[in-house]
């Protein structure tokens, strides 16, 4: 049984951070989830860390993916968290992380209050079972 109660949408944002352009990796994901029958929102390219932080808040996301390709994960990421605690809404956000993250820099994430990375090769099941065992309860 997952955390969310059945029937009952989780509601993911699937973020691009900073100047990053790529974003196969998150329309592929956005496309999981709601084939997983989530509800999605796609912030589009090029956001900054308060616009995501702004957007998770607003919509009131259960989830927060961020994806980022750029190797600025290392300052971008934890913005966002900070931003996120600012709002009172860490707690009840599961951030996860998508792309290449260093081995090195995954601690310094997780501290930051990452619950998952998921690097390239990872298989989109194994990210939809983490948010239905994970995603916080309404």
């Amino acid at each position: 049984m997952s955390s969310q109660q059945e029937g009952e949408s989780i509601r993911c944002l699937v973020a691009k951070v900073g100047l990053d352009g790529h974003d196969r990796g998150a329309h592929v994901v956005s496309r999981a989830f709601r084939d997983a029958g989530f509800e999605v929102i796609y912030s589009g390219l090029h956001k900054s860390p308060e616009e995501i932080v702004q957007a998770a808040v607003q919509e009131d996301v259960d989830v927060l993916g961020i994806s980022i390709l750029s190797g600025a994960h290392d300052t971008l990421v934890p913005k966002v968290m900070d931003g996120l605690a600012e709002y009172g809404a860490k707690e009840d956000t599961l951030v996860l992380v998508g792309g290449v993250i260093p081995e090195e820099d995954r601690p310094e994430l997780k501290e930051a209050g990452v619950a998952a990375i998921f690097g390239p090769g990872t298989s989109i099941q194994e990210t939809v079972e983490f948010v239905r065992e994970n995603a916080p309860r309404r």
